[in-house]
């Protein structure tokens, strides 16, 4: 090992043996405000993650495993955006393998507010406690455990008397929740600590234009702070509440028409962000001060000189190597591998490992330093998600690989100012216009700053104003793009896209067949209009090889084969020879999808009943997505 890999190692175990203050002792934390936070005892994320586990299956809930972060069968979104996502078919009426009562922690990635990280709370990767009920228990039940672990000595400890609730006001399609509120009041929370709040605030859903949807419920702990105002309530963003936890209660159906239905089968979907419960039992005023960020920290402090806590302008930095790093870990670490590229999840990874090492260049490094934390984040979090630890090599090539190609690219940009420097001279007012400097950000990935330190060296400016214009605009295309991706964290459940998802299990079957049984899914992509499908296969596939597998897939098609859906032990599946989806982790009680006697899947679906009238089977396009990895893209037409 290496002396810098040795310190930043080093450092996350030193500060790992801290286990903080008793755990039945209460404390009071004064901040530099003077606000006294009440907190129970500095709680670790691995102790919160066991102890809610723990806490929800002593109430009946199987705990399930966490699911990859980059959605299956689902086009909507670029990463798994919440705990529930995984869950949307369970929650929208399909049988969960493991029952009606479900607990996990779960990987998330949001990458909306990216140009926010670097203050002291806007994550992009964070994780997610969650508990669910399929049908099973409701309000009175859901809000009950939330009180109960929060308040309970066993658990959160946290007083009473600290904790304030939001409720949905109403509107005029649907009524005010007053028995959210009633069964809070029940619980001891006064009326006057229980707030109705609107649509905005206190509504979930649905997704699209129709679906589930329905009231929820917040929780919030109470700094101590001053309110800002009469005004002030749960929900406002001065500080002196931080919400903690949320209760969704799907019970009704949006239509078509905009009236809203009730539901026969309602469902709870709770969560709990375990980076700001940490912060909150802590007494800390920022995520990046717990023990979850300080090891990193720490690291970033050894390689770079700067302290925390000493300059804002550093902390910012700081900050965004920590988060970004963070995040970058989680997706490379991921079971399905994503790697950075230009386009789709590949390009967020890339953007986010780009931004960490222009902040390490303004803290004053020069070289590759990025793999130093990432190895402090896998030794901190392999225990809760092993696949970081059975990936470590791989993501440390990865990220020295991605930061090697960015610095070259910066020389590039540095040469490229060293071409337009001679007629920028020439200009009497030794100003660089924004359109030029902004050329250099969008065609090489120079930072704005550099170019500004650059043409200071020379003796010029930069339109500064003009630049900016540039860059807003170019956010807008670039958010637009992003609202698309982002845009409901729903995979489509339409009859086009299941009849996709199930071609899908067709084509794999056809490509072991014609090539070879080295054939397996590395990923899929499939919207209404069209599928792609990732496999894995050494070379090209020929025009006889193409035209071979279209015909099996439409022989299967013609063939109207049932589509039968059977539960059964994750070992019994596998022995039954059902194929299984490379790097998923699954439940110990699987679904698995028979098309007739011709494929047979572990998988969560959704599927057609049968294979007739899906429609005409053509690949479009076979190509080379990476190494070993071919990618088809294909349709289904209809006659």
């Amino acid at each position: 090992m290496r002396k810098a890999d040795a310190k930043c190692v080093g450092l996350f175990f030193a500060l790992s043996r801290y286990r903080g203050i008793p755990s039945r002792s209460h404390r009071f934390n004064v901040d530099k405000f003077g606000s006294i936070i009440y907190y129970r005892k500095t709680m670790t994320a691995n102790e919160l993650r066991s102890k809610y586990i723990e806490f929800f299956k002593s109430k009946g809930h199987a705990e399930i495993s966490g699911k990859s972060l980059i959605p299956e069968n689902d086009p909507t979104v670029l990463f798994t955006t919440a705990g529930m996502h995984p869950l949307v078919p369970y929650l929208m009426g399909e049988p969960h393998p493991a029952g009606t009562r479900l607990t996990d922690y779960q990987k998330c990635v949001r990458t909306g507010d990216i140009d926010e990280v670097g203050d002291p709370s806007h994550l992009t990767c964070f994780e997610m406690l969650g508990n669910w009920s399929l049908g099973d228990y409701f309000k009175k039940e859901a809000i009950n455990y939330s009180f109960e672990f929060l308040t309970s000595p066993d658990y959160l400890g946290l007083p009473v008397d600290k904790l304030s609730v939001t409720v949905f006001a109403g509107d005029a399609e649907v009524p005010r929740d007053d028995e959210s509120a009633d069964i809070w009041a029940g619980l001891g929370i006064p009326r006057q600590r229980i707030h109705f709040l609107p649509r905005s605030d206190n509504w979930w859903g649905p997704a699209g234009e129709t679906g589930p949807c329905g009231p929820d419920t917040e929780m919030f702990i109470d700094t101590g702070k001053a309110s800002c105002g009469e005004d002030c309530r749960p929900g406002c963003h001065c500080g002196k509440y931080i919400e903690i936890w949320n209760d969704v209660f799907m019970q009704y159906s949006k239509q078509k028409d905009g009236s809203y239905l009730k539901l026969d089968r309602k469902c709870v979907d709770t969560g709990m962000g375990v980076e700001r419960t940490v912060a909150m039992l802590s007494g800390k005023k920022s995520v990046y001060e717990t023990e979850i960020f300080r090891p990193i920290i720490e690291c970033v402090e050894s390689i770079t000189g700067k302290k925390y806590g000493v300059s804002e302008a550093d902390d910012v930095s700081i900050r965004i190597i920590c988060d970004h790093v963070r995040s970058s870990t989680f997706i490379l670490g991921d079971q399905k591998g994503v790697t950075p590229s230009n386009v789709g999840a590949g390009y967020v990874l890339r953007r986010l490992i780009r931004r960490a090492v222009r902040h390490g260049r303004k803290l004053g490094v020069d070289g590759i330093f990025l793999a130093e934390p990432a190895k402090v984040v896998i030794e901190q979090l392999k225990g809760a998600y092993p696949e970081l630890g059975e990936r470590r090599e791989f993501v440390l090539a990865e990220l020295h690989a991605e930061e090697q190609k960015f610095l070259e690219t910066l020389k590039k940009g540095e040469a490229e100012f060293e071409k337009m420097l001679p007629n920028l001279l020439k200009n009497p007012q030794r100003i660089m216009s924004g359109r030029l400097a902004f050329k250099l950000y969008d065609t090489y990935g120079f930072p704005i700053e550099l170019t500004e330190e650059l043409a200071r060296e020379g003796g010029l400016t930069v339109n500064r104003e003009e630049f900016d214009e540039a860059f807003k605009k170019h956010q807008e295309l670039s958010r637009a793009g992003s609202e698309q991706a982002f845009k409901g964290g729903l995979a489509d459940h339409s009859e086009a896209t299941t009849a996709y998802h199930t071609a899908t299990h067709l084509l794999q079957k056809a490509l072991r067949m014609v090539l070879g049984d080295h054939v397996a899914q590395k990923g899929s992509n499939i919207t209404a209009e069209r599928m792609r499908f990732d496999f894995t296969h050494p070379q090209p596939m020929t025009k006889e090889e193409i035209a071979r597998v279209e015909d099996i897939v439409n022989e299967q098609i013609a063939a109207d084969l049932p589509v039968k859906m059977e539960m059964m032990p994750l070992e019994e599946a596998k022995a039954s020879g059902a194929m299984a989806l490379f790097g998923e982790k699954y439940e110990n009680v699987v679904k698995v999808y028979s098309i007739g006697a011709f494929s047979k899947e572990v998988c969560g679906g959704p599927h057609v009943e049968r294979t007739g009238g899906m429609g005409t089977f053509r690949i479009q396009k076979e190509q080379s997505s990476s190494a070993g990895v071919r990618r088809i893209r294909a349709v289904l037409e209809k006659s």
